[in-house]
């Protein structure tokens, strides 16, 4: 059960309430993350453009993006974005071979996507200390110092809707609950 309201439009702190009228024209309804994040305006506002400016505004092509968010949420164990993000995927048109892979941690058959997944990675394990050497196999892969930016201008998004989601045990969407996930331990 949510340690955190799930609002409404009518619920919701009215600095909330135009943030989640957005959220229905985006998605065509509330998505509980967005209903949980409501209770602070600024969460709520600072994780839209977040994805906007992710989603819409870097180089990375659909893919990446999914490369990106899935092999963050994957790593943070989030029980809400990998079943949402799987379906983002599949509105995106992505190959489902890649997203069994992220969310099932295998190998990528594109060792472009890969290489992508593994950087993105260490940026999250090593807090961004990866080595010259993991630069460059990031670079040869075809990628450049843009790319390590934008990655992190995913994992702050990550981090926000992740990190809710833990704090808030936000519920599964009905739509993604046919996605549900979660962590396979060895």
């Amino acid at each position: 059960m949510s340690n955190f309201k799930i609002h409404t439009i009518e619920t919701a702190p009215e600095a909330s309430k135009p943030l989640l009228e957005n959220s229905v024209k985006a998605f065509g309804m509330v998505p509980n993350l967005h209903a949980v994040m409501a209770e602070s305006p600024a969460t709520l506002e600072a994780y839209q453009n977040l994805h906007h400016l992710f989603s819409e505004k870097t180089a990375f092509n659909a893919e990446e993006l999914t490369v990106i968010w899935q092999t963050i949420n994957v790593e943070n164990e989030c029980h809400y974005c990998v079943p949402a993000h799987t379906a983002v995927a599949n509105m995106m048109k992505v190959d489902p071979a890649i997203s069994e892979a992220l969310r099932n941690e295998t190998k990528l058959a594109n060792e472009k996507l890969q290489v992508l997944r593994e950087t993105t990675l260490k940026i999250v394990q090593e807090r961004g200390f990866i080595s010259e050497d993991d630069v460059a196999t990031f670079k040869n892969a075809g990628y450049d110092n843009q790319h390590l930016l934008e990655i992190l201008l995913g994992y702050s998004q990550k981090i926000l809707s992740n990190y809710t989601n833990h704090l808030g045990k936000t519920p599964v969407d009905a739509p993604f609950a046919k996605f549900a996930w979660s962590k396979t331990t060895v």
